[in-house]
């Protein structure tokens, strides 16, 4: 199973080495992976850190943004420069474990199910402040709620899914927080796997709170609407008789 890994990135220098390193160190025994970091217009020494590190990691590939496009946009740039057909994605700020990323590939294998489109990380123990896991243990609550998506944490950024069908999703601002209701809503299975999640070390969330509820609710619309225009045929052909 070749793997691509996808990291959007932004001002998170004190970061990416070590992550770098985690990552080669858990793949590298692979037969084939990547990793690909997407600097979504960093404005500290991100890039220049990232390509210092380019002739250490044979690997690794360093994507740009000239300027700050998100983070569902981010990764979108990543899944499309991506050479394997699956993916792998972490969020950039280390809280992600990359020593999780195997078990989540031995589950796809196996199950070895043309269904199975995506594996979703869940945060079961989380190291965040205590109104940071409230909110968002109210948000997808709510998302959960509406859209019916059975998980429980969207926001996990570590997720593994198949190139092929990410790439045929709608795509939107934000979109990479409704993944496993985008992936149902077109046919095909979502499974949530608990994962480690882990303290921040260096740096601060690019994301606050607030912004993430005022887009959150916009987005929840959108998602409703698009729910409901959406249709899944079942196609078959007609052979000569």
């Amino acid at each position: 199973m070749k793997i691509s890994v996808v990291v959007p990135v932004r001002n998170e220098a004190e970061n990416v080495e070590t992550l770098i390193a985690e990552i080669d160190q858990v793949l590298n025994s692979l037969e084939g992976y990547e990793m690909i970091f997407v600097d979504d217009g960093s404005s500290d020494d991100t890039v220049a850190k990232l390509q210092s590190l380019l002739q250490n990691y044979p690997a690794l590939r360093v994507l740009k943004h000239r300027h700050n496009c998100g983070q569902s946009r981010a990764i979108h740039s990543g899944v499309q420069a991506a050479r394997f057909s699956w993916i792998a994605t972490l969020d950039g700020d280390g809280q992600n474990d990359p020593a999780d990323i195997p078990a989540l590939i031995e589950i796809c294998q196996q199950r070895n199910d043309d269904q199975l489109w995506m594996l979703a990380g869940f945060r079961h123990q989380r190291h965040d402040t205590g109104w940071r896991q409230f909110s968002s243990k109210f948000a997808n609550s709510v998302r959960q709620a509406i859209l019916h998506d059975h998980t429980p944490d969207t926001g996990c950024g570590l997720k593994l899914f198949r190139r092929d069908r990410y790439l045929s999703l709608p795509y939107f601002d934000h979109c990479h927080r409704f993944l496993p209701a985008l992936m149902l809503m077109t046919g095909g299975e979502v499974i949530s796997v608990k994962v480690n999640h882990r303290i921040r070390r260096f740096g601060k969330s690019n994301y606050g709170t607030l912004d993430r509820l005022l887009v959150g609710i916009v987005d929840m619309l959108g998602m409703m609407w698009l729910k409901k225009r959406y249709s899944l045929p079942v196609v078959s052909e007609v052979t000569r008789g």
